[in-house]
């Protein structure tokens, strides 16, 4: 079997993980989260008491930081040394540390060495912000998905409520419009659709819909590659 990449991109709350995840699972490749990774980073820098928007600390810290990724009967788990804190990360502070640090040339660099190193020689989904447009720019499939902030903030917030976690949805709403701004107009490898990516509006679309569209894609696309 042929190895490929499916690269997603797009703007948080747009569903690229859970999408991501439900591929993985039925065309039996990795699946990468590279948003996790930005987050252990920011975990780390709120545990050692270091402001995740200092540029000169966070790049001080970078070399201590020791980021695992392994999988778990199909689903990955992300290890800040031997301490699994994938279920830590999913906080809206730890969410907004993530967009700080991802602003951070050096913490990028890092995170897109592993990234594509995970890639190598394997098939894989790989969702993040970049991914088309830097991590990954030969993959195969290319999907940039995107919805309304409305409906991007009541998924965000069905999320954090689902994991326990008290949230306003005002507050929700408020910094997913910070974080786009954040991600779009950062310095280094902004959030972008990539000139050969599909565009995937998924705000009055349901997870199997979403699913579906994107393996017809890649179907599409493979087979485009073979004539």
């Amino acid at each position: 079997m042929e190895n490929f990449s499916i690269a997603i991109d797009g703007p948080a709350g747009s569903g690229k993980s859970t999408v991501a995840k439900i591929i993985s699972e039925k065309l039996g490749i990795i699946y990468v989260d590279t948003g996790a990774m930005y987050r252990a980073v920011a975990l780390f820098c709120i545990r050692n008491g270091i402001e995740t928007t200092d540029e000169v600390a966070v790049t001080a810290i970078l070399p201590k930081i020791k980021i695992r990724i392994a999988l778990e009967n199909g689903l990955q788990k992300i290890f800040l040394e031997d301490e699994d804190v994938t279920g830590k990360i999913r906080t809206q502070e730890v969410g907004q540390g993530a967009s700080d640090v991802g602003l951070i040339l050096a913490v990028r660099e890092k995170l897109v060495e592993i990234q594509r190193e995970l890639a190598k020689g394997t098939s894989v989904i790989m969702d993040g912000r970049d991914i088309g447009t830097n991590v990954l720019t030969n993959a195969r499939v290319k999907i940039y998905l995107n919805a309304s902030v409305e409906e991007r903030a009541k998924r965000r917030f069905g999320e954090l409520e689902s994991n326990g976690i008290n949230a306003d949805l005002d507050e929700v709403r408020k910094q997913i419009i910070f974080r786009d701004e954040n991600d779009m107009s950062r310095e280094h490898n902004p959030l972008k659709k990539a000139d050969d990516a599909i565009e995937v509006d998924t705000t009055n679309m349901d997870i199997d819909e979403v699913v579906s569209e994107i393996i017809k894609t890649k179907e599409k696309k493979l087979l485009e590659a073979r004539k």
